[in-house]
């Protein structure tokens, strides 16, 4: 399973192996990593070292250890994603446009993608959603069914990575611009804007139009960021 560690740093060689075995398909998301004791024996290292190696995949964000149970692959990753890029943008005195303009960016990809690769199930789990938005006036409610309806089209992009970046940007946003999408909902005028601009985006994806997909999604983006800062 394992290879005896020779002349490299420890944590390195790990890091390694638990790649290639990620690659083959031996470890996958959520898998039990084999107790310290195995890997002193296979890795042919000291059980401070193999600890000290654990320590620092952990520190990664690669593998999560839970009390009582062992080491694990993570399943998700949004976390490990999340916390360098929030001390990031506070070491860096970053502005919350900043990160409106990150979203934007990575919103009109997934928008572009999802248009090649989304299917009738997920185009209508997207009308379902405009149904809703139209049929209710509770801003809470309408607030959910806003971040739902992106977080499909993102997910129907097929680009895990993108999408995982999106949650950490979207998880930033929430923690500096707080109520961010309630105070752009509690203006009738913007919700009925917002169905608008939310129908143009369905119609590109149910057209298979990645550039139009982009285009109603950038525009949407813009709305957004520009009425936050005006609230």
């Amino acid at each position: 399973m394992f290879t005896p560690v020779k002349n490299q740093k420890v944590y390195e060689v790990v890091i390694e192996q638990i790649k290639d075995m990620i690659k083959t398909g031996k470890l996958k998301n959520g898998d039990k990593l084999p107790p310290e004791r195995e890997l002193v024996e296979q890795l042919k290292v000291s059980r401070t070292s193999i600890r000290e190696a654990l320590r620092s995949l952990e520190i990664l964000g690669l593998i999560e250890s839970r009390q009582g149970e062992g080491n694990f692959i993570r399943k998700s990753f949004q976390q490990s994603l999340l916390e360098p890029l929030s001390i990031m943008f506070m070491l860096q005195e970053s502005s919350p446009n900043e990160v409106l303009e990150l979203r934007r960016i990575l919103e009109t990809e997934l928008a572009s993608l999802a248009a090649k690769n989304i299917n009738e199930d997920k185009l209508n789990e997207l009308h379902n959603i405009i149904d809703k938005f139209k049929r209710t006036t509770d801003e809470v409610i309408n607030t959910e069914l806003d971040q739902e309806f992106h977080l499909k089209i993102a997910k129907a992009s097929e680009n895990f990575l993108l999408l995982n970046v999106l949650l950490t940007t979207e998880s930033i946003i929430d923690s500096f611009i707080s109520d961010a999408r309630f105070r752009i909902m509690k203006n009738k005028n913007n919700r009925e804007t917002l169905i608008k601009q939310h129908e143009s985006i369905y119609m590109a994806l149910c057209a298979h139009d990645s550039e139009l997909a982009a285009e109603k999604m950038k525009r949407h983006l813009e709305f957004i960021n520009n009425t936050i800062f005006k609230e």
